[in-house]
Formats: C-alpha cells, sequence, structure tokens
C-alpha cells in the first residue's frame, strides 16, 4: 500500500495540523503534501517530515499571504499536485486538499474539519459581511465558483471521515456524502498537566470573526478581570484596539510556555460556535473547566454542569452576546472550588492522540483490504 497524506496548509498551529501530524504517526512512510509550509509557523514535529509543499510556496510565506492568493492561485497549486503514484490518499481537509490528482483506481480518504467555509458559509466572514455593492457582487461571483469547485472535489473520496456529527451532517446536506463516519479528533494529552491556579482566564484561538473573541473582549473588559488571549489572525489589530488594560495577548508559544498558560489559568473561555475545537479539550487536559457557546463540538466533547461541578468539564452560555458570557462568568465564580481538575484531566485522556491514530490506522488499513478485493 503506498500512501501520500494532504493538508490544506502547514501555515498555523490549529486542528488541522494536527490532524495532519497524527496522520504521519500513523503512516510515518507517507509523503505529506500541502498548498504552503512554513516551519517557524506550525508544529515543529513536521520538521522530520516528508513536506512537498506546492509552487504557491514560493509566493506565500505567512498563512494570510496564503489566504490572500487563494482565489484561484491556491486553487491552481493544489490542482497542480499530482499523487497519481498512489495507491491511498489520505486527506486532512477544510478546503483544498481534496484538489489534488488522484488514479481512479486509488482509495481517497477525506477527513473533513467542515466544508470550505467562504464556499458554504461566507457570512461567518467579517469581509463578507462588510462588503456590498460592487464589492458584494464581485464576492458572490467568487463564492459561486469556490462552491462550484469545491462541491465537483468534493465528489471523488471513496470516503468521507467527520470530526463530530454536525460536521458529518454539513459534508451530507452540501457534498452529499454518504454515512460520513465520525472519528473526534485528538488532544495530546501528555502535552499539558495540572497545575496551580492563578487569577486570569483564558482564550486561545485564531483572531478571526467568527471566532468570536470580540465578545469575550468586551465582555472582560465590563468585568475587569485578568484575561489572556493567545492567538493571532486577521482581526488581532481591531481587537486588540478595543482591549483594557486587565487583557494581554500573546502569541508565538512554545509547547511548553502553552502549556503553563492552560495550567494556570482560572477557566478557558470558548466563545466560538466550533465544528469541533480541539482547545477546550486541552484546556481539559491541564484540569482546567471550560465556559463555553452551548453549540457545535462542545456539545460532544464536554460535560455541562447540571447538579454536581465535581463531576462536569463545563458551563454553558446560551446566547452569543456579552451579556450572557458575563452571566456565566459570574456563575461560574460561586462554584469555581467544586470543579475537580482531576476528573476533568481524565475526561480529556478519552480523547487522546493514541486512540485516534489507532482508529484511522485501522480504517484506512480495512477499507484498503475491502478496495484490492473489490
Amino acid at each position: 500500500m503506498k500512501i501520500a497524506i494532504v493538508q490544506d496548509g502547514l501555515m498555523c498551529r490549529a486542528g488541522g495540523e494536527q490532524v495532519a501530524l497524527c496522520f504521519h504517526k500513523a503512516f510515518p512512510l507517507a509523503p505529506i503534501y500541502t498548498q504552503c509550509y512554513q516551519p517557524n509557523l506550525t508544529f515543529s514535529e513536521f520538521a522530520d517530515c516528508d513536506i512537498r509543499p506546492s509552487w504557491l510556496q514560493k509566493f506565500a510565506r505567512t498563512d494570510n499571504q496564503m489566504k490572500a492568493l487563494f482565489f484561484p492561485l491556491g486553487i491552481w497549486a493544489m490542482q497542480s499536485q499530482d499523487l497519481r503514484e498512489y495507491d491511498v490518499v489520505l486527506m486532512s481537509s477544510t478546503h483544498c486538499a481534496k484538489y489534488v490528482k488522484v488514479r481512479d483506481d486509488a482509495l481517497v480518504i477525506n477527513y473533513c474539519h467542515t466544508p470550505f467555509r467562504l464556499a458554504w458559509d461566507p457570512q461567518s466572514y467579517a469581509q463578507y459581511n462588510d462588503s456590498s455593492g460592487l464589492k458584494r457582487k464581485l464576492f458572490n461571483f467568487v463564492v459561486k465558483i469556490l462552491r462550484q469547485v469545491d462541491f465537483e472535489y468534493a465528489q471523488r473520496p471513496d470516503y468521507f471521515l467527520a470530526n463530530t456529527e454536525e460536521t458529518a451532517e454539513r459534508a451530507r446536506v452540501n457534498y452529499g456524502a454518504v454515512h460520513p463516519v465520525v472519528i473526534y479528533p485528538p488532544v495530546n494529552s501528555k502535552n499539558f498537566y495540572v497545575g496551580p491556579r492563578k487569577e486570569y482566564f483564558l482564550v486561545v484561538s485564531r483572531l478571526e470573526y467568527y471566532k468570536r473573541i470580540d465578545l469575550v473582549v468586551e465582555a472582560f473588559n465590563q468585568l475587569g478581570y485578568q484575561l489572556i488571549v493567545v492567538g493571532k489572525g486577521v482581526q488581532a489589530d481591531e481587537i486588540k484596539a478595543t482591549a483594557k488594560a486587565n487583557i494581554t495577548f500573546l502569541s508565538g508559544l512554545s509547547a511548553d510556555e502553552l502549556a503553563d498558560i492552560y495550567a494556570n489559568c482560572r477557566a478557558f473561555i470558548f466563545p466560538q460556535h466550533e465544528d469541533y475545537g480541539i482547545t477546550p479539550l486541552e484546556a481539559n487536559a491541564a484540569g482546567r473547566p471550560v465556559i463555553a457557546y452551548r453549540a457545535g463540538g462542545v456539545l460532544s466533547t464536554q460535560i455541562p454542569v447540571t447538579d454536581n461541578p465535581a463531576k462536569a468539564t463545563a458551563l454553558f452560555f446560551d446566547n452569543q452576546n456579552v451579556n450572557d458570557l458575563i452571566s456565566a462568568v459570574r456563575k461560574f465564580e460561586v462554584i469555581e472550588d467544586s470543579f475537580d481538575p482531576i476528573f476533568i484531566r481524565n475526561h480529556a485522556e478519552a480523547y487522546d492522540e493514541d486512540i485516534f491514530i489507532n482508529k484511522i490506522r485501522s480504517f484506512v488499513n480495512e477499507k484498503f483490504a475491502q478496495h484490492v478485493e473489490r
């Protein structure tokens, strides 16, 4: 079985990159094809992998540049990646990993993090919502083309895997995927530890519109509590400009520094509707509870507070607004000492990457054996 791995891009440290790294651990001899790769921007473990970026690598040195060049250069770059020598192509994809060339008789497995957000949910981007007139017409034209391309290439995989039941349903609706199989993404529990609690709350996220970090900043501006925000993104300058002195912004942390930040926070704040969301589980791996918007992946991965906080991992709020988040933080203060860090840590270990790697390896091997028989 000659196998290749494909990842949209290796330009940041996020969930898709973590999944691709686990694919490598499951199949360590498989090369990883990708749009662009910058070692200093993503997980250091990729330095030991056989990474094969597209020609777009010559022009995109940052994640934002790669995104800006996506239409049409990024599409063409991934379409030029020729993987027809491989029997199995295993994709970690939100968008362009699906666009590579594959043999007609190859086994193609697409692990879907979510259908391409710009094509299928453009309203989740501030740039789209802020556009009007001719700019909005141009945006709609681009979205129409992206949707056509994305749908076309989504018909090639033989199997769809999905990170949550919600993503599986989106793949069925948007792509016509038949019976997507849900395998929850991993958290690398051994990278985190339970430590002493300090006086700050924590956000770890890309600073993008749909992540709603602006909501957290406004809430903590009013609360006056210490907040640390770890991450960067296109909305960074805008968000930082509104933050008061009680809010600290960090980025480019090492794995050890990030583990320390998680271990010492009071709670992790998760305001977005995320398809899955690995960061809440990372907080859990550090024994810390999560204050989360009641939507998306956290409904599958977190145990909400009911009568006994000692048997819970998260406190949910129902409306994605400042007032509800403030109310949730104040409710959390009342029950904060009742959460059990060891229980929370043990919960995260059920999603450990070793479990994920074994499930992926078993799925690929089983489907390839069936594929050969046919």
